[in-house]
């Protein structure tokens, strides 16, 4: 036992063929996906010259977020790992598509397939999260969910400056190509899984009333309940620091590419902890893991509004290292403390509810630099931060450790 527990987190989870399987699959997609998240708005500025309508990728590909309850149905409907595989190969011919792509009038097509790809994101995350409830054992569930932290921000610092490259040499239509060849390589990956799904009972109840149930899950439970409002509250917070990047940097008297090397050091920050995690929730339960994260994030939010060059970098690998923490812990919460055949809707439902006010909290961001001193605006933030993480210390309604948890409590189905 004490040899598995100080085993090094990676080759734990490597070490079981469908949690790495599933891990790759979450590697070779994340690598497309940041690869086009950049070069799309590229591709539109070099089309038309409007930053306005390169920004509107983005949001092309974050507005499905919103419907993630109602989509999130889609994950319970039948087993996740064949709707993997077909979300996968729809994402890979759909990319295709890109290649004629050419001129202004043809933007509409990026449009709908970012959209399109939003929408399928937001399945394909529901039903990866309950598959790798199934598939990876309870035990290696903080453990992944780090690590797929760990290499998603891994992605976000070497994918865009390979989709650039790419871009810059051969256009937009190869980025799209690669993009869609990761998937391929993904629906491989998913296929080796050897996962064994029941089929799901026939749906009852109307549209309506099965996108109710995961909300009136997380609502209800004592543990989730309380992580999923801390997320919210953490993500506000984070996409209103996020937008005072640029007047941080312009008080440290740098050009605006310095905000390039806060950014690199705050990836570093996030693989860290994602490292880290598995061993972190072990010892110290989801709440108070996550309670640390987003008091750590507070003082080095805070602490940002000092114009110091040392400090701002060393606030930038430990607002990498808070971030993560409630993020981790609450999609590991997720799948410990939901029934199978709700999984895919509760999962959905959470990441709506914590990510989408990341959004919110950009866009106000964006219009309150302008109106406020920004050093104002970061220590209001640690403020709010530390109030959002005071309740998580508090002791829970029922014990949380993960390591007294049996395979059952994980996967009721």
């Amino acid at each position: 036992m004490t040899t598995r527990t100080t085993t090094w987190p990676l080759v734990r989870v490597l070490r079981e063929r469908d949690a790495g399987l599933c891990l790759s699959g979450v590697v070779v997609s994340g690598f497309g996906t940041s690869a086009l998240w950049l070069a799309s708005g590229v591709w539109v500025k070099d089309l038309t010259g409007s930053d306005g309508l390169a920004a509107l990728c983005l949001l092309a590909m974050w507005l499905p977020t919103l419907a993630g309850p109602l989509l999130g149905i889609l994950a319970d409907r039948g087993r996740r790992k064949p709707l993997l595989i077909g979300v996968n190969l729809l994402l890979g011919a759909l990319l295709l598509t890109l290649v004629s792509v050419g001129s202004p009038g043809d933007l509409w097509l990026l449009y709908a397939v970012l959209f399109v790809y939003g929408a399928a994101g937001v399945v394909h995350d529901a039903a990866e999260s309950a598959l790798v409830a199934t598939a990876v054992g309870p035990s290696l569930l903080g453990d992944f969910n780090g690590l797929r932290m760990t290499a998603a921000e891994g992605m976000k610092l070497l994918a865009p400056l390979a989709g650039a490259g790419l871009y810059a040499a051969y256009g937009g239509a190869s980025v799209a190509l690669l993009n869609a060849a990761t998937f391929v390589l993904a629906t491989g990956l998913y296929a080796l899984l050897r996962v064994r799904e029941e089929k799901p009972a026939p749906p009852t109840g109307s549209r309506r009333q099965r996108t109710a149930e995961g909300a009136r899950h997380l609502w209800a439970h004592p543990v989730l309940r309380p992580l999923v409002l801390a997320g919210g509250a953490t993500m506000l917070c984070a996409g209103l620091n996020g937008a005072m990047v640029y007047a941080v940097v312009d008080g440290l008297g740098h050009s605006p590419a310095y905000a390039g090397v806060l950014y690199a050091v705050q990836g570093a920050g996030s693989v860290a902890v994602g490292l880290l995690s598995g061993t972190a929730l072990r010892r110290l339960g989801e709440r108070r893991f996550a309670a640390y994260g987003i008091a750590l994030l507070a003082v080095a939010v805070a602490l940002r509004a000092v114009p110091s060059d040392p400090l701002a970098l060393v606030c930038g690998a430990a607002i990498g290292a808070g971030l993560p923490a409630v993020l981790i812990a609450t999609l590991t919460s997720v799948q410990r403390e939901t029934p199978g055949p709700l999984l895919g809707r509760v999962t959905a439902t959470a990441n709506t509810l914590v990510y989408a006010p990341n959004v919110a909290g950009l866009a106000a961001g964006a219009a309150l630099v302008e109106l406020v001193s920004h050093r104002l605006v970061l220590v209001a933030l640690g403020v709010a931060l530390l109030v959002t993480a005071v309740p998580l210390f508090q002791r829970p309604a029922r014990t949380e450790r993960t390591v007294s948890r049996s395979p059952s409590d994980a996967n009721p189905a």
